[in-house]
């Protein structure tokens, strides 16, 4: 009987806790908003002058971080490249021979029987990300890959966001 007692004890406990744990994980309602002297508002500050949308804001409420938590790690190298370093890359690489038909987007491991070449010099010297990194031309696009034959970088005539392609 003892025994019972202590099994029923121990089942209403956990009961109990586990219906405070609910409680606790559950969303605000819709109509709740942050305090008028909230210094962040969804990850953003909120505070005169502050950038608008910065890294610091959660993927949930900010599509380009959303779309950078997507990027392989190794492509963040050239993230932060301007439109005109881009253009240049492009430009200086885009008349090279094509090995073939083969066009990917960052992420794609490159087949072994397409030539990758060194970056020329002058290259990384005007864009210095560029340093040790293969290429090849595929189409339209010059595409950027690393030590592992992946695609870190594409780079075409019209700049596209992150070396990712517009669709």
């Amino acid at each position: 009987m003892r025994c019972d007692l202590v099994r029923t004890s121990a089942l209403a406990l956990a009961f109990v806790g586990s219906i405070g744990l609910a409680a606790a994980q559950q969303q605000p309602p819709p109509n709740a908003s942050a305090p008028a002297n909230a210094v962040l508002v969804n990850g953003a500050l909120a505070v005169p002058g502050a950038p608008a949308n910065t890294d610091t804001v959660p993927a949930k409420f900010s599509a380009s971080n959303a779309a950078d938590d997507e990027l392989i790690t190794i492509a963040y190298t050239f993230k932060t490249l301007t439109d005109d370093e881009r253009r240049a890359v492009y430009q200086a690489l885009k008349d090279q021979p094509a090995g073939s038909a083969f066009d990917a987007d960052i992420g794609t491991k490159v087949p072994p029987g397409i030539e990758l070449r060194p970056v020329p010099d002058e290259v990384a010297a005007r864009v210095p990300q560029t340093r040790d990194y293969r290429y090849t031309v595929a189409k339209d696009r010059v595409l950027l890959v690393g030590t592992s034959r992946i695609v870190v970088g594409v780079f075409a005539d019209v700049p596209v966001s992150e070396g990712r392609r517009e669709r």
